[in-house]
């Protein structure tokens, strides 16, 4: 196991395990080809059953491609209803996933009563306003007045706790720049020599009171809020 007992060393780590996980998705990564087929429930196996009927357009052959389909699309929605209505404990959340969604209307955001009208001036808007305690000054004379303590001992991570606390995460939520998500962490760690490893990197974080600035990079997505008037403002989204 690596002694990571400076920040330096602990960044270049975590830059290198960054950069093994970049060359490894660049190498395995496919690109989804985006068609009137791209749907959840579809796979290969009825590509190859469409492909069949149309050479040789055979009345049995596209009666068996709509039945596989048919039958698939119904198990598919059954299981996802389903699950829905088991984690959600009642069935009228099942209507935020089947209705339509009704997008706001799209107006220009104005700040300080001026509009944007360019990348810059819109970034300038949503940053202002996103990220308003930036750089605000900070009386650190307030802890002062805190009680005194004696530091603890950091009890460094056990490998049941790391794997429990994985495990709660949701596989389906939207990874980092990284591309990793939950379900690849839970792999990874199925290795005891994996899992050591980013125990170790845990602990060097906690020991070192370093967070490395690969974890700090991530991506924002600008959202409408609901059922507001209007969407010239900033704080709407």
């Amino acid at each position: 196991m690596i002694n990571i007992d400076d920040s330096e060393k602990l960044e270049r780590l975590v830059n290198q395990l960054g950069l093994i996980v970049e060359q490894l998705w660049s190498k395995n990564a496919k690109k989804s080809k985006i068609s009137k087929h791209s749907k959840q429930w579809w796979s290969e196996l009825y590509s190859q059953a469409l492909d069949t009927y149309r050479s040789t357009r055979s009345h049995e052959n596209w009666k068996f491609f709509k039945s596989t389909v048919k039958n698939t699309k119904q198990s598919f929605f059954d299981d996802k209803i389903q699950e829905i209505a088991n984690k959600s404990r009642g069935p009228w959340k099942l209507m935020n996933w089947v209705k339509k969604r009704k997008l706001p209307a799209t107006e220009m955001i104005t700040h300080n009563d001026r509009p944007c009208l360019t990348p810059e001036c819109l970034w300038t808007a949503l940053h202002s306003t996103f990220n308003t305690a930036l750089h605000c000054p900070i009386n650190l004379s307030v802890l002062d007045e805190i009680p005194h303590k004696s530091c603890q001992t950091w009890n460094s991570f056990s490998r049941y706790e790391f794997k429990s606390a994985i495990s709660k995460c949701i596989d389906t939520s939207a990874p980092g720049l990284d591309k990793m998500t939950w379900r690849h962490w839970k792999l990874i760690i199925k290795d005891d020599d994996c899992l050591s490893r980013i125990i170790n990197i845990a602990d060097a974080c906690i020991n070192l009171s370093h967070w490395p600035k690969y974890f700090k990079v991530s991506t924002t997505v600008v959202i409408p809020k609901p059922n507001k008037s209007s969407y010239d403002n900033p704080k709407v989204f």
